[in-house]
């Protein structure tokens, strides 16, 4: 069960997709408190019944759950500008915030605080998400299920027990939607290309799309499997697949995920070295 009073620092988008999942699963709205400097943010958010405030000092008394929907570029500030109250009240903090690591949240915080780390992805903002979870050693057993409670909203929710992990989750489905969003692109031009109109040629793909990942979902068998129950031999489809195997496609994607994970690694220890 999640916590009586929630509190998000932050009310963007992914925010805004959390609140409208809880309260698409009866959580009250009246429950939730958003805190965000933005005006127009503030008027989107009372629409949905939450209440808003612009500054953080009055949201957070008796806060059980404390939400960082913050850019990362100013966490540390954020942060910093919450310790005091932090410290007192001791709610769970779950930070959405892409690499930023839970040492040096903990310590913009004033230190000793229960943290879980989350990496969500933009499907969230569909209510199809995915999100990679970790606990720093002051969560307890409750509070991980509160988070995992919060996060299950917008989609499905994985535990890992090591932290680096974060950065393997960021590379496959936080940076995940992007590459499909990449493949679709390709298949619509190469449908153009083949002689479609540019309408025939996204719906095609759209719903092909849609149609694999749901067979994926629904299936028992592996997507390799599903692939060679549609791949007839001297068919078609194997002159594609041949095609993307005979320039090492698995390899290419091996390489663009290594270059992601790589890539937060870095962006994690630049965000921690802020003071």
């Amino acid at each position: 069960m999640l916590a009586q009073n929630l509190t998000f620092i932050g009310g963007g988008n992914m925010a805004r997709s959390i609140i409208g999942g809880l309260i698409a699963n009866g959580f009250a709205a009246n429950q939730i408190r958003v805190v965000d400097p933005n005006k127009a943010q503030r008027q989107q958010l009372a629409h949905m019944g939450v209440a808003v405030y612009e500054t953080a000092s009055a949201a957070l008394l008796e806060t059980e759950l404390l939400l960082l929907a913050v850019k990362p570029q100013i966490m540390a500030d954020v942060a910093n500008s919450l310790a005091t109250e932090v410290q007192r009240t001791k709610p769970l903090v779950i930070s959405v915030a892409a690499g930023i690591r839970c040492d040096d949240l903990a310590r913009w915080l004033g230190g000793n605080v229960a943290i879980v780390r989350t990496m969500p992805n933009t499907p969230a903002l569909v209510q199809s998400g995915a999100t990679g979870l970790y606990a720093n050693a002051q969560v307890t057993t409750a509070q991980k299920n509160q988070a995992e409670s919060l996060m299950r909203s917008v989609g499905i929710s994985l535990w890992v027990n090591d932290e680096a992990l974060i950065d393997s989750v960021t590379a496959l489905s936080g940076s995940g939607p992007a590459y499909y969003f990449l493949m679709m692109e390709a298949m619509m031009k190469a449908g153009e290309a083949l002689g479609l109109d540019t309408k025939a040629a996204r719906l095609l793909t759209v719903q092909t799309a849609l149609g694999a990942a749901k067979m994926a979902i629904e299936s028992a068998a592996t997507p390799a499997e599903l692939r060679a129950q549609v791949t007839s031999p001297n068919g078609t489809t194997e002159a594609a697949i041949k095609h993307f195997q005979q320039h090492d496609y698995e390899a290419l994607v091996l390489s663009a995920m290594q270059a992601a994970q790589a890539r937060a690694q870095v962006l994690a220890q630049a965000l921690g070295a802020q003071a």
